[in-house]
């Protein structure tokens, strides 16, 4: 956890001193990435809002996305990621949104993405996705290898604007 809090902290000065904000759609990281950027004091600065979307429930009701809205996109998927990252800052109208979903373990998901199989998306001035694969089962230490992957993906975009 301490990695990701540093991580956090590196994150929340540049996004302070950009005056940028964010909201957090994630899933299989069950709240670490926003547990990460709200360790920093001061995070009300930044951090407008998150939501774990663990089920297609909690997809239409946190993000009011429907079933025709992702027919045809598997969960665990790049398009999936943007989809989330895209809604999750257009309903809390923040300069980034970021998202995660993907498959922590012991097990893979039932759309047959093996333990370690996360796709991250960030929207925003500079959008950007990524497919990582642990190769592990450990659901922890996957849990903690997505966020930190998100974290370390946001950071890269917010740094590459002006």
């Amino acid at each position: 956890m301490e990695q990701l809090f540093a991580q956090a902290r590196d994150l929340a000065a540049l996004l302070i001193a950009r005056r940028h904000t964010l909201a957090v759609a994630e899933s299989s990281t069950g709240g670490l990435i926003s547990a990460a950027l709200l360790s920093v004091p001061g995070a009300s600065a930044y951090y407008l809002g998150g939501a774990v979307v663990y089920t297609p429930r909690a997809r239409h009701r946190l993000l009011d996305l429907k079933r025709e809205d992702v027919r045809g996109l598997k969960s665990a998927s790049e398009p999936y990621a943007a989809l989330l990252a895209e809604r999750v800052r257009h309903r809390f109208s923040v300069t980034w949104g970021i998202a995660e979903t993907g498959a922590s373990g012991p097990n893979g998901n039932p759309y047959g993405d093996p333990a370690g199989h996360s796709c991250l998306a960030v929207a925003g001035p500079r959008p950007a996705v990524q497919t990582l694969a642990t190769g592990n089962s450990d659901r922890a230490g996957n849990m903690l290898a997505f966020a930190s992957a998100a974290l370390a993906l946001l950071h890269a975009q917010v740094a590459a604007t002006d």
